[in-house]
């Protein structure tokens, strides 16, 4: 029997584990990436584990996230991750170089390679023919300290492209074509891996489908390396890189799921959720207030250059702001170099830096219950930075449709021949703002604002958890809800301040209920929904929990990073077995789970005690015996300096 792509990748890392699906394996990291909002908690922890050097074979720092620069906080942690970078061999891209998922496509990543980041959206280098996934910041501190990355053994879907987009159908109409047949929840534990008729996709438009695959929860997603790869990387002046890297003709999945592209039409995700698929023409008429074209998912060379075509001699209509922010240094440079930008502002559309901004919230935020029609990935409630507006998730072509004429419309009801983007042979390159490692690291001194404190460690787990249920939430809970992105994030080196905005958006009274549980040595329990911690990999929706005494969560099910994160700062995650004990649950019942650590050392299950209902219920607890073992040190940082005393 053949092997996938995938198999290939991983087979060739796997250094700890069996080759099943369902099975826990440990894999070398080749490369590491970090961004700002979660860097600087990976790199604080990465100095708790006292290593001098990382010892991958690339890491990079970005700073994307966090740069709107009001108050000294976001600019002191710059500071400090460049020192950082310096002193233990990492390389830093600086503020305005551009998107870590961009910029590393462009200068870093390399098929057949496995790459860790701090950043849900990782998955993008997929388009490269890598193994990337997304991780929380501990999870990628261990690695660069040359620990293993542990994740269940993939299934893996076969998704089959069959024929061939018609005019003004994209990449980005195919990804949620994909999230309409997969939904964001139920898919933990897979890869999509894609065949078929990729030829016709450029590297960009690939890692467009890949990026967004997170937001179905599955692993990662791959495709092939071939001569499109190697193109790519001629141009970005790195054909070293390539190799050639694919599926054998009779390997085996775990499902196939064709998908025919002549069928697929321009599509949007509707507000609150990009599975909440429609068709463009469903929703044409509805007027627009905001478009926003940019972030890791379509700022491409190839979008800006498609942008620029369909704009040109054109003007926005004059109730739209239209926000563009470029992927990359490099992408603006190029389409400032060939007049594409000149096209861009004469419509009247806004330049931004090269940044994540509007798509995490921390800018452009819309207007009062405003259309804001967006190409990025997400469009969770809330996480624009205004709750009452509601965004849709859209191809390039069909936001800028949306800019010209001020109501959401179809892009296929423009006079005008698609504009066909012939990808550079050579790009315009400039790396002046990466910046190298110190030759001198034991003259770096580290910089440190007030702003920034010490990872705080979670205590051994106990025999007995009392406690009550501080919160009770429904499905699809995102790691938005449970701790906001945006104005908050220049928090996220002090958790005590940080902490004090878990579930705002949620229930704005949860900090003081929980706080006054902690004060009282009082545990706190999270009930949750299905797909508990879906969206971002943030892992301070695990440790300002953790920092407010919730030591577990019991849920109908979870997504898998915001599981890992859970184990890592040593909070259990239980699953409810029905829909009643689930329903039985309310917030102030006081909890008891007793004899957890010997039941977690034998295998047996656990029981959940309702002492307030005086009911009992049994709760599963999918646990490896090394997340047994990390739950019982209370923590992966605490459970790692112990194997390396």
């Amino acid at each position: 029997m053949g092997k996938s792509l995938t198999q290939k990748i991983l087979e060739k890392h796997i250094v700890e584990g069996e080759f099943k699906a369902g099975k826990e394996i440990g894999i070398k990291i080749d490369q590491t990436l970090t961004q700002d909002a979660t860097g600087t908690m990976a790199y604080l922890q990465f100095e708790a584990l006292c290593i001098p050097k990382v010892r991958t074979e690339l890491s990079v720092s970005y700073i994307d996230h966090n740069t709107i620069q009001i108050g000294f906080e976001n600019a002191d942690d710059h500071q400090y991750l460049q020192t950082i970078a310096a002193k233990y061999g990492i390389l830093l891209s600086k503020a305005g170089n551009g998107i870590c998922h961009q910029v590393h496509l462009e200068r870093f990543g390399k098929p057949g390679k496995t790459l860790l980041g701090s950043d849900s959206h990782t998955p993008t280098g997929g388009g490269l023919g890598m193994i990337a996934i997304g991780a929380g910041g501990l999870d990628v501190a261990v690695a660069m300290g040359g620990g293993l990355f542990y994740l269940t053994y993939p299934k893996i879907i076969k998704i089959n492209l069959i024929g061939k987009l018609k005019p003004w159908v994209t990449a980005k109409d195919i990804i949620l074509k994909i999230l309409d047949i997969f939904s964001t929840k139920g898919n933990v534990g897979y890869v999509f891996e894609f065949g078929g008729a990729v030829n016709s996709l450029s590297v960009p438009e690939r890692a467009t489908i890949a990026n967004m695959g997170t937001e179905c929860g599955v692993t990662t997603s791959i495709f092939p390396s071939d001569e499109i790869t190697k193109a790519f990387l001629r141009a970005q002046n790195r054909e070293k890189d390539w190799i050639e890297l694919k599926a054998d003709e009779d390997a085996e999945y775990d499902r196939i799921v064709d998908i025919n592209l002549d069928e697929i039409v321009p599509l949007a995700a509707c507000p609150h959720s990009p599975d909440n698929i429609k068709t463009v023409k469903e929703l044409e008429g509805i007027e627009v207030n905001q478009v926003c074209i940019g972030s890791c998912t379509n700022s491409s060379y190839k979008d800006l250059m498609t942008l620029a075509k369909i704009l040109r001699n054109k003007k926005i209509h004059p109730n739209v702001s239209l926000i563009i922010s470029p992927g990359s240094k490099q992408v603006l440079e190029n389409i400032a170099k060939n007049g594409a930008l000149t096209d861009i502002l004469y419509s009247g559309a806004r330049i931004t830096d090269p940044v994540c901004g509007f798509c995490i919230g921390n800018s452009q935020s819309p207007q009062t219950n405003a259309i804001s029609i967006r190409t990025s990935n997400r469009n969770f409630f809330g996480r624009s930075g205004t709750k009452s507006a509601q965004v849709y998730l859209t191809s390039v072509e069909t936001a800028v449709a949306c800019a010209i004429t001020g109501k959401i419309t179809d892009p296929r009801n423009f006079e005008m021949d698609y504009p066909q983007i012939k990808l550079s042979s050579k790009f315009h390159i400039d790396d002046n703002m990466i910046l190298q490692p110190s030759a001198n690291d034991k003259e770096v001194q580290i910089y440190r604002g007030p702003n920034i404190g010490q990872p705080p460690l979670g205590s051994p787990l106990s025999e007995h958890i009392l406690g009550n249920v501080a919160i009770k939430v429904g499905d699809k809970i995102t790691t938005d809800h449970i701790i906001p992105a945006g104005s908050k994030m220049k928090y996220r080196s002090n958790i005590s301040k940080y902490a004090e905005f878990v579930f705002e958006l949620v229930d704005n009274t949860f900090y003081k209920r929980a706080m006054d549980n902690k004060n009282k040595k009082i545990a706190n329990i999270i009930v949750g929904g299905l797909s508990y911690g879906q969206g971002s990999s943030r892992e301070h929706a695990a440790l300002c929990p953790m920092f407010l005494g919730v030591k577990a969560v019991i849920a109908k099910s979870f997504e898998r990073i915001h599981t890992a994160n859970l184990i890592n700062f040593g909070i259990i995650p239980l699953i409810f077995k029905s829909e009643a004990d689930y329903s039985n649950v309310e917030v102030g019942d006081q909890i008891e789970i007793s004899h957890i650590k010997e039941k977690l050392l034998t295998n047996k299950e656990l029981t959940v005690k309702n002492i307030t209902k005086n009911m009992e219920f049994g709760v599963n607890c999918n646990l490896s015996n090394r997340q047994r073992n990390i739950i019982l040190a209370g923590g992966l940082l605490s459970y790692t300096k112990s194997l390396n005393r």
